[in-house]
């Protein structure tokens, strides 16, 4: 008898999976998200956006990712601003489109993102908070993974403490060079090197005063953020976070006036970075470009960039190790 209750169990265990299954079947064919088959095209991944605004290509990003079974979401950087979460992205016949509200933008529109895959590409259109329609263009974004660690070279002086040799400004320069210190007396263009790189390791000082903000940009495309945060939670957007990605596991940012430091290892997308002394992060992968960026290609080697638009601030004793 107990021999038969246990056969009938589990066929009753049988009926009721394989009913869940075709439960789940439907409704992801209602949704239009069917289950991916191998060398069926693919929306999920990340992607290197550009988007072309008035001539002028502005770097953005987009992740796609699976929720649960039958559900997209993701997360999406503009040109300006930190990642966005994205609540659903619909995908279905090669066409995908999505919306996010704005976040930095002065209007209180939803931002409109439409799609059409085509391989490793995507190309489309995005309809701005202020209505304006603007075309895009994107790419799988490269994995950068290093199979073997880095041989590091030589350090180098980036900043000779005399003048800004080694260094260009990306619009009318306010920046100076006055006894060992690079400085931005006000708001104005950011600051970048002349040479790029790879993988590299950089020490960098800095002194801000009371609420400033400033950030240093890695390969151009990965803001670390320098801001009078003192105090405060250790989030993603605050100081020493990898602005909007990665949030440093303790707050070491010392008072305004204080020179600081940040100890800074990037190999491919892994970065491990020591504030004031502390490591705060730990080998973590940086998903994408921040807002900022110079551009959208990863692919690529890129430079130090420094930012200045933000608020008064002053940097010294810059020395970057490259990889061999």
């Amino acid at each position: 008898m107990k021999k038969k209750s246990g056969v009938m169990l589990t066929q009753l265990r049988l009926i009721i999976l394989f009913a869940m299954m075709l439960f789940s079947v439907s409704t992801i064919k209602a949704t239009g998200i069917p289950f991916q088959k191998p060398g069926e095209p693919s929306i999920e991944g990340r992607w290197d956006m550009t988007i072309n605004v008035a001539g002028k290509e502005l770097p953005s990003w987009l992740e796609v990712v699976h929720s649960g079974t039958h559900r997209l979401i993701g997360q999406y950087v503009g040109p300006g601003g930190s990642a966005r979460p994205i609540s659903r992205v619909n995908f279905k016949d090669g066409k995908m489109s999505f919306t996010i509200p704005p976040q930095w933008e002065q209007e209180d529109n939803d931002i409109i993102v439409e799609g059409t895959l085509n391989g490793d590409n995507l190309s489309g259109t995005i309809i701005a908070s202020d209505g304006k329609t603007y075309n895009w263009v994107a790419q799988r974004a490269p994995s950068l993974w290093r199979k073997n660690p880095p041989v590091w070279g030589k350090p180098i002086k980036l900043f000779n403490g005399k003048n800004l040799d080694g260094w260009h400004a990306m619009g009318p320069n306010q920046w100076v060079a006055e006894n060992g210190i690079l400085r931005s007396p006000k708001p104005g263009s950011n600051l970048v090197t002349d040479e790029t790189f790879n993988d590299f390791k950089l020490h960098i000082e800095f002194r801000y005063p009371k609420e400033s903000n400033s950030g240093v940009y890695l390969r151009g495309r990965y803001e670390i953020q320098v801001a009078d945060n003192k105090g405060m939670e250790p989030l993603k957007i605050y100081f020493s976070g990898i602005y909007g990605f990665i949030a440093p596991i303790e707050m070491t940012a010392k008072d305004p006036g204080e020179w600081q430091s940040f100890d800074v290892t990037l190999v491919g997308r892994m970065v491990t970075l020591v504030a004031n002394g502390k490591t705060v992060i730990c080998e973590q992968q940086i998903p994408g470009i921040t807002g900022g960026a110079i551009n959208s290609k990863e692919g690529d080697p890129g430079p130090i960039l420094l930012q200045g638009d933000h608020g008064t601030i002053e940097y010294r004793n810059i020395v970057i190790t490259p990889a061999k």
